[in-house]
């Protein structure tokens, strides 16, 4: 039996015991809500132009993320650097991120359906790299909050080989974090009579509103981690700013120091925006202000412009920033231009 004679059969059967006990069908109910509308307007429908985004931006990393990769693990300074070996973990996860998530989106918008432990894997893995970019992401800010307020022990408080430990814990706790929340969900979540098989993050996003205590628990502590991140990250900041004013930094909004500083948090701003969207998004769906047709085009409008959007902007906004990477690239360049012109020397 397929999903929607399933659901309507579950409809009908509901409706009919509820006339037979004299009682009105509660149409409010939020599964009964939800599987309604779910057959009436099919999330699938007109939802290719949000492919679009997806594309664009992983074209648009693909263009340069992996030349400053190379730029930053073949040279042995730039490699000895703390912040250059964070920045080069932040792009892996980004580009990483884009190239999963893409695949999902396409394979979402063609209509296609996973196997259910390919799904399992894919969502794991676009989990894992969201949450290494993220972590990532703080673990900048931290380090530049101690290279500035601890110049003399910074070298000793964070040096290389510390910094790759910490980025192999970065890895390990991007995907402890997931994996605790499939388990639970696992071995807490029965078996549904009419299963809904997709493996879309905008509309799992949606569905875990409609879900168990469980289900809204492990969505209420991934949100809750992400705003201790920003709450961090903001922290920080706020510290720095404190802490440096009287130096005298910050007396021309273009000098480096407020550069960075904006810079900083223009990209902390698209990082954390799909979040406080996602939470207005949650809080009108559960107060009934808008319907699952509403909540699944907010979520793709989230998943496939916002959060993707700021993964392709990181590397030319911040990565090419850095004078020893963008001078590399203009060496490599250069070098090709001149390999290309070059005559060929005669026999």
């Amino acid at each position: 039996m397929n999903f929607l004679a399933c659901v309507s059969a579950k409809i009908l059967n509901a409706t009919l015991r509820e006339i037979d006990s004299n009682r009105t069908l509660d149409l409010d109910e939020p599964s009964t809500y939800m599987l309604q509308e779910w057959i009436i307007s099919p999330p699938y429908i007109d939802m290719k132009m949000f492919l679009i985004p997806p594309v664009v931006c992983l074209v648009a990393a693909i263009l340069v993320i992996p030349s400053i990769l190379f730029v930053i693990f073949s040279s042995f300074s730039i490699r000895q650097e703390t912040r250059y070996l964070l920045l080069g973990n932040t792009l892996l996860c980004d580009l990483m991120y884009l190239i999963f998530y893409t695949l999902s989106a396409i394979l979402n918008g063609e209509n296609l359906t996973l196997p259910k432990y390919a799904c399992v894997l894919l969502l794991f893995l676009l989990a894992v790299t969201y949450c290494g970019g993220l972590l990532t992401a703080a673990a900048m800010v931290l380090d530049i909050f101690l290279a500035i307020l601890f110049p003399l022990r910074y070298v000793a408080i964070l040096p290389p080989s510390r910094t790759k430990k910490l980025i192999i814990l970065i890895w390990l706790s991007s995907g402890v974090f997931p994996g605790i929340i499939y388990l639970v969900l696992m071995v807490t979540q029965k078996p549904t009579p009419c299963p809904i098989n997709t493996c879309s993050v905008p509309i799992i996003l949606v569905m875990t509103l409609n879900g168990d205590d469980a289900v809204k628990l492990c969505y209420v502590l991934s949100v809750a981690v992400l705003f201790l991140c920003l709450a961090l990250i903001h922290g920080c900041y706020i510290i720095l700013y404190l802490k440096t004013r009287q130096s005298g930094i910050w007396e021309s909004i273009f000098s480096r120091a407020s550069v960075t500083f904006l810079m900083h948090h223009t990209i902390l701003f698209f990082y954390f925006s799909p979040l406080l969207a996602l939470v207005v998004e949650t809080l009108l769906y559960i107060n009934a202000v808008i319907g699952l047709r509403t909540g699944i085009w907010m979520s793709l409008t989230i998943c496939n412009v916002l959060i993707v959007l700021p993964k392709a902007l990181l590397p030319y906004l911040y990565g090419l920033r850095y004078r020893e990477i963008s001078s590399s690239l203009k060496f490599i360049f250069r070098m090709k231009r001149l390999s290309l012109v070059s005559p060929v020397a005669s026999p």
